[in-house]
């Protein structure tokens, strides 16, 4: 088990504003943990003892809305603190998190958390940092819904998906999300999803081999997103 104070990781997220001596303490307390693809890590309305900081994999934070079907909020990937806000505002989990790819945790004891961010002034600046980013990605979604067209935010998605995630030897995607995840990123149905990827297709934008996508033309998927 790697010790936290050695862990390259910790400089993607607010434990870099810890002392030596405060990670030796969360070193000492957290559990490594694995989750398979599919596998929650927490659900909505779980009380959380405590943060997970992702080494390895991918997770999508998703809000189950009125009419039973799942939003999804956010991709974490490697470096994030899951739960961070549960744990420090002290309620009930808002967001469920499941594995899209197996993952590898570092669960940490939400004790060490708050004792930090009573004693460490510089820690508790880090913390709203990034969860004033957290904010501001959020208000960037509202935005994305009321003014874009679907069309418009499945090709931004893909190309934030390599951007984010990257591409294969062959050039497809590395996070590949199912369709039906995709309309939930997308905020649409899943017939739509399957209508507009094949359009794209069509057009000359993607290829697809199965669930894999690749991107044909940026240029022309940057044509979509303006609106043009």
């Amino acid at each position: 088990m790697g010790r936290c104070e050695n862990c390259i990781i910790r400089q993607f997220n607010s434990l870099r504003a810890m002392s030596k001596d405060e990670l030796k303490k969360v070193s000492d307390s957290k559990i490594s943990k694995t989750f398979k693809k599919g596998e929650a890590i927490f659900e909505e309305g779980d009380r959380l003892d405590g943060v997970y900081c992702v080494k390895d994999g991918v997770s999508k934070l998703s809000k189950l809305s009125a009419n039973g079907k799942d939003q999804i909020i956010k991709l974490a990937t490697k470096g994030e603190i899951l739960g961070q806000r549960s744990v420090i505002a002290e309620e009930s989990a808002n967001l469920s998190a499941i594995a899209i790819k197996d993952m590898d945790l570092c669960f940490i004891p939400k004790e060490s958390i708050l004792h930090t961010l009573n004693t460490n002034p510089s820690f508790a600046v880090e913390v709203l940092r990034h969860m004033a980013n957290d904010l501001r990605e959020a208000d960037d979604v509202i935005v994305n819904f009321s003014q874009k067209t679907v069309k418009q935010r499945i090709a931004e998605a893909f190309i934030y998906l390599r951007d984010t995630f990257g591409e294969d030897k062959e050039g497809y995607l590395t996070l590949s999300l199912s369709r039906e995840d995709m309309s939930n990123v997308v905020g649409t149905a899943t017939e739509s999803t399957i209508r507009i990827i094949s359009e794209f297709k069509k057009k000359g934008m993607i290829e697809t081999s199965g669930k894999k996508i690749r991107i044909v033309s940026q240029p022309k998927l940057e044509t979509v997103i303006s609106g043009l």
